[in-house]
């Protein structure tokens, strides 16, 4: 298969796009228009390219997001839905997925009109999701969770150094306010279903004065919000 797709009658840039697409995604391309949609900016819209990569980095989000939360799902199988979701989001948010994408190289084969004055940084995160969105029309969402998990996370993200980074709110607060001798209280404010889950409002006490106010679907994430609230208050936060 690989072979026929570098012997059939090919462009140079498209031999380069096939060749980065395995080596950086350890995927082989069966249609390659997705590929070439992919790393298309609108700003390279012009009489022979009337598409662009926007589609395909809806479609990349989300099946990114599905893939990242089945792994950390099966990999901390011992902790709450509010620690998955926040490690989820360091791995998903835009930073990270530029970051990723500057370190693949990505804007080495990336289109688009550079004349302009666009920020390329967000384009190579942008092109790195709608290249999971041409994966996923190619090959299915085996495809992507197999370039995922043993590439992008093997290669591109340092898992460790973003657990190390993820801080509890509500250890952090409890420590400063016993070195200052403080009392410390988190005070719920309501609890209610709001037909598809529970949400609680929490209130955090300090000294008997109240500062940060925190919601979640568990009273444990919404202590960490207001916790994380009244660091901010307090010119605590990291």
């Amino acid at each position: 298969m690989i072979k026929s797709l570098f012997n059939s009658q090919k462009s140079n840039e498209e031999l380069e796009l096939i060749g980065f697409i395995i080596k950086k995604f350890g995927y082989r391309p069966k249609n390659l228009k997705y590929f070439l949609k992919a790393i298309t900016h609108k700003s390279f819209k012009n009489q022979e390219f009337e598409f662009s990569n926007e589609r395909l980095e809806f479609l990349g989000d989300a099946v990114l997001d599905s893939v990242v939360a089945d792994y950390l799902f099966v990999k901390f199988q011992d902790q709450d839905e509010g620690y998955l979701t926040r490690i989820k989001s360091k791995i998903v948010n835009r930073k990270t997925l530029s970051d990723i994408g500057y370190s693949m190289g990505i804007r080495d084969i990336l289109r688009y009109h550079q004349s302009r004055s666009i920020n390329v940084t967000s384009l190579e995160g942008n092109a790195f999701e709608a290249i999971l969105g041409a994966i996923y029309l190619d090959g299915g969402y085996e495809a992507v969770k197999k370039s995922v998990h043993n590439h992008l996370f093997r290669n591109f993200v340092n898992l460790n150094k973003l657990l190390e980074d993820e801080v509890d709110f509500k250890s952090k607060l409890f420590i400063w306010c016993q070195k200052k001798k403080w009392s410390l209280t988190f005070n719920v404010l309501k609890e209610f279903n709001s037909g598809v889950s529970w949400i609680y409002e929490v209130e955090v006490g300090i000294n008997g004065k109240n500062y940060g106010k925190g919601e979640g679907s568990t009273k444990k994430l919404a202590e960490q919000e207001a916790a994380k609230e009244t660091l901010r208050l307090l010119n605590e936060f990291l």
